[in-house]
């Protein structure tokens, strides 16, 4: 299995490591409900350096992003402005799920998911060597300008990064949500997967060790995949490979928000959606009786099945919860039927986002 920067510092903590997407990564360091509750009620990072930063840079740069993504880069105005979107194949199916990061004119960051990151740059250059464009693709993984990166999520985040970085501090706390800058050798963000507050950072790989030791030392706590992924669901926030993939259309995982198709720019799959309008609708279930719901589970309801995507318990809400694909006609507040085993178990559907900045909203 590949591994992180950060890998050995995992082990010596006690970390539990698993496989995932090909990367050995920390599950946990011993209590994945802790470190959940650390994240919505303190601080705690997570390694996220298996992600994997390209850099997008040349003439044509914002001309390949706009023909490449769903969503339109033309917004990006700001440099350190960041875009949530999917790249589409053909059929409208979703390749992945990326931010990108409007550096300057000609320079863009695109981060993109761990296991799928051979399979994305290989299509990336497939479309460039289409459309022989005057780009550069430049993955941040290997040699002496790879890049790690640390997500540091929480109410008290930003005072715990200020309290270790104090140089950041004027830079950082005037950043609007989803924006990005540059200091020194950090590329600090203000995005996240948990719902919560705090910031991506990405520096130098050499340096990853340093910080992590130091967050450490000002009471930020290490959290593992386990508790990064109830975070996100809780949050409402998709995860590729279950809530949407390549045979799935980003119109039905709930996504038609980071999709432009009021502009007349064309984009890969922009035919595709528009023949095949949105088919599902992506919600959210809270169970009703004693279980826990989980992906691939059927959901019947009085207007034909739907599926859960996502599914575990929730340790902020101390209820199961879900994100599903649902037919059109189900409505917030109806009662459904998941099949669960041999049981059919009462679900509420509800608006798919249960928890953020520590509140519950359903």
């Amino acid at each position: 299995m590949k591994k992180t920067v950060l890998n050995e510092n995992h082990r010596r903590s006690g970390a539990r490591m698993v496989d995932f997407g090909g990367w050995e990564m920390p599950l946990h360091y011993g209590s994945q409900i802790e470190e959940h509750h650390a994240v919505r009620r303190d601080a705690g990072m997570f390694d996220v350096s298996h992600m994997c930063a390209v850099d997008v840079e040349g003439p044509d740069a914002g001309l390949f992003l706009r023909r490449l993504i769903a969503n339109n880069v033309d917004r990006l105005k700001t440099p350190g402005k960041a875009l949530y979107s999917a790249m589409l194949n053909e059929t409208g199916g979703v390749i992945d799920d990326l931010i990108v990061y409007f550096l300057d004119v000609g320079r863009f960051r695109v981060v993109i998911n761990a296991g799928t990151a051979e399979k994305d740059l290989a299509w990336m250059h497939a479309r460039l060597d289409d459309w022989q464009l005057a780009v550069t693709l430049t993955p941040r993984r290997e040699g002496s300008h790879a890049l790690a990166m640390v997500a540091v999520q929480g109410p008290n985040a930003r005072q715990r990064v200020w309290q270790v970085l104090p140089e950041c501090r004027a830079a950082c706390a005037a950043l609007k949500p989803f924006f990005a800058t540059s200091i020194g050798d950090y590329f600090i963000a203000s995005t996240g997967y948990t719902g919560e507050d705090g910031y991506e950072i990405t520096l130098p790989a050499e340096q990853a060790e340093s910080l992590w030791n130091l967050l450490a030392e000002a009471g930020v706590r290490p959290c593992g995949l386990g508790a990064r992924d109830t975070l996100r669901l809780e949050a409402g926030m998709n995860l590729y490979g279950q809530d949407m993939d390549e045979t799935v259309s980003p119109l039905d995982a709930g996504l038609a928000w980071t999709v432009d198709l009021v502009s007349a720019r064309d984009f890969v799959g922009k035919a595709a959606l528009l023949a095949r309008p949105q088919q599902y609708q992506f919600l959210g279930l809270v169970l009703l009786d004693r279980g826990v719901l989980r992906a691939h589970q059927k959901v019947h309801t009085a207007h034909g099945d739907g599926e859960i995507t996502s599914g575990s318990f929730s340790p902020t809400m101390q209820q199961s919860i879900a994100l599903a694909r649902m037919p059109l006609a189900v409505a917030i507040a109806d009662t459904v039927q998941v099949a669960v085993r041999d049981k059919q178990l009462s679900a509420r559907i509800v608006k798919p986002c249960f928890v953020r900045n520590g509140n519950i909203l359903i």
